[in-house]
């Protein structure tokens, strides 16, 4: 035996952390690694809220019973602030049921500006009064700081709980739960089931405001780039009004919650749902057509922009289809074809080249050919080769009478892109998943979770790209959307919800495969698991009963749409 090494004869009292900059910290045996975080928490950076300990996300509460790596999850992490939203409207629940014991709360859906919309049936519109009642309360609760108590609980006594309280929308979930457990939280000892992990006590939950929007108030947080700020509040009618006729489709539908959606499934009424959906999707097309065709003197150029796997594609074929049945011939135009050449790009704050920039295009250019075309003149458009990066000649066209540009792209509702081109001439079109169906009243579904897993089963598809890479990718495709397409969304003149009430329990049976195959230890496995957790709570769908044009297909695959062009009768090749 080497006699350097020797043989403990008993194990050590206590543990090492060591964070991923480099810091030791140890401490006795089961300590939660809220403790060590609490230590190495620098005042002057975002609140840790949580910790991956050994390739694992942990909450705070979690016991350190061996040496470990440790990175902190702070709320400047997309982690960090779920965990500080799931918690802050748990503590929001927990302040309103002690004001309002017999009126019921439902947190609907987000907001851009960071915010969540909620709504009391019993109380609409909500009154100032009360909402200023509210806010003490949570701010008491607050200053207390008290704990979040987690408990793991036997599926039959936390389904006997809310038949006791009467939820009905969580025992409908809770049917179709294939664990055997549950994880409760109490907090004031008002108990609830919230889907993910919590900051350890009432007091992390420091940055909040309420305010009255429409018929109920939002509950305003930090939004990651400024985790200890709240950004003001925009004015959203239309946006507000989009999620409210989805709501009102789903009542239509039967299904205001994942667990009826799962009724449906089994009582064997999916075809029903879909059948519906889509001709919920179809006649808010026919609409658009036909309020375009009403226009058509006055509307020269539809624009269509919207965030990624929004469905951008499919809804702007079935726009066109839709439009040549009011007897009018548009005409595509690609945004991506005005791109500047590859040296004269914008490159971000990292310095990598941000195509997504609005000076990624050569706008002038754009601008100046759209002019001409709604002018009757001929023109020579653009071409850009993405292989070598640059912007080259393309075919020469002009416009037949009546013709309208449908130019679909990020930008298309930035006032920036056609400055000097009457406002008048455009129709602007914000097209989203806007996803209003929840868990239950108190979990919502994440619009942005929704586009991720269509963009995880598109990518693989059409680019061959693994889950991990898209996933990798994600972050900075958000970003993009946030600093460019989000802020101008109530410029639309009319909003399509690109979002189909059914869609998860089709997304799930493919999805999940790719999921799995993303490698354990990887950052991108956390966020892959979380993906799979939740879509544990849908039965699945058999994607035959999916229409052959849905917005759908654009993800699945097998769209009648795929290789849809209209044909141009008005162009010459010049190259």
């Amino acid at each position: 035996m080497n006699k350097a090494i020797k043989i403990n004869e008993k194990m050590r009292d206590t543990v090492e952390v060591i964070v991923d900059d480099g810091t030791v910290m140890s401490g006795p045996r089961h300590t939660p690694i809220g403790e060590f975080m609490r230590v190495y928490q620098d005042p002057d950076k975002p609140q840790i809220v949580g910790a991956i300990v050994n390739n694992d996300l942990r909450e705070l509460t979690f016991p350190i019973s061996a040496d470990a790596k440790v990175t902190p999850i702070d709320m400047g992490n997309s982690d960090g602030a779920r965990i500080y939203r799931r918690s802050l409207t748990f503590l929001l629940e927990v302040a309103f049921l002690e004001l309002f014991p017999k009126w019921s709360l439902t947190i609907d859906h987000s907001v851009s500006s960071g915010a969540y919309f909620c709504h009391v049936p019993e109380s609409e519109p909500f009154k100032e009064q009360d909402l200023v009642k509210l806010d003490a309360v949570m701010r008491e609760i607050v200053d207390a700081d008290e704990p979040l108590i987690r408990e793991k609980v036997a599926l039959e006594d936390a389904k006997s709980f809310f038949r006791k309280h009467q939820q009905e929308d969580k025992l409908r979930l809770l049917n179709y739960r294939n664990d055997d457990f549950l994880v409760l939280y109490s907090l004031r000892g008002k108990r609830d089931y919230h889907h993910g992990y919590m900051v350890p006590s009432s007091g992390y939950l420091k940055w909040f405001n309420l305010k009255l929007v429409g018929n109920g108030f939002v509950i305003q947080f930090p939004r990651r780039h400024a985790p200890s700020e709240l950004s003001p509040m925009p004015s959203y009618p239309q946006l507000l009004t989009s999620f409210r006729q989805y709501g009102e489709w789903l009542e239509t539908l039967g299904i205001q919650s994942v667990g009826a959606l799962n009724d449906a499934i089994k009582d064997g009424r999916i075809n029903e749902v879909i059948l519906v959906s889509e001709a919920l999707h179809a006649q808010q097309i026919s609409r658009l057509a036909n309020e375009i065709r009403k226009k058509r003197d006055q509307i020269k150029v539809i624009l269509i922009a919207g965030p990624s796997s929004s469905g951008k594609t499919t809804f702007a074929k079935r726009l066109t289809i839709q439009l040549l049945t009011e007897g009018i011939s548009p005409f595509a135009l690609e945004m991506d074809n005005y791109f500047v050449n590859r040296q004269d790009t914008p490159r971000d704050e990292d310095g990598n080249l941000d195509f997504e920039h609005i000076d990624a295009l050569n706008r002038a250019l754009l601008n100046q050919h759209i002019q001409e075309l709604t002018a009757g003149k001929e023109v020579q458009l653009r071409r850009y080769d993405f292989h070598e990066g640059l912007n080259k000649p393309g075919e020469t066209v002009s416009l037949t009478p009546g013709q309208v540009i449908i130019l679909e792209g990020i930008h298309g509702l930035n006032p920036r892109l056609l400055e000097g081109f009457p406002p008048e001439h455009t129709f602007r079109i914000y097209v989203s998943c806007l996803t209003q169906l929840n868990l239950d009243r108190h979990n919502r579904i994440s619009t942005t979770d929704t586009r991720e897993l269509r963009r995880i089963l598109r990518d693989a598809r059409d680019r061959g790209y693994s889950a991990q890479q898209t996933i990798s990718n994600w972050e900075m495709v958000r970003r993009g959307e946030k600093r460019h397409i989000f802020p101008y969304q109530e410029n639309a003149d009319v909003m399509f919800n690109s979002a189909l009430a059914y869609e998860l329990t089709a997304l799930k049976p493919l999805v999940e495969p790719l999921l799995r195959q993303v490698p354990y230890g990887t950052r991108e496995y956390i966020e892959a698991k979380r993906l799979f957790k939740f879509l544990q709570w849908f039965l699945p769908t058999d994607q035959r009963f999916i229409p052959d044009n849905s917005i759908l297909r654009e993800f699945i695959g097998d769209s009648i749409l795929q290789d849809f062009k209209i044909w141009q009768n008005n162009q010459r090749n010049d190259y």
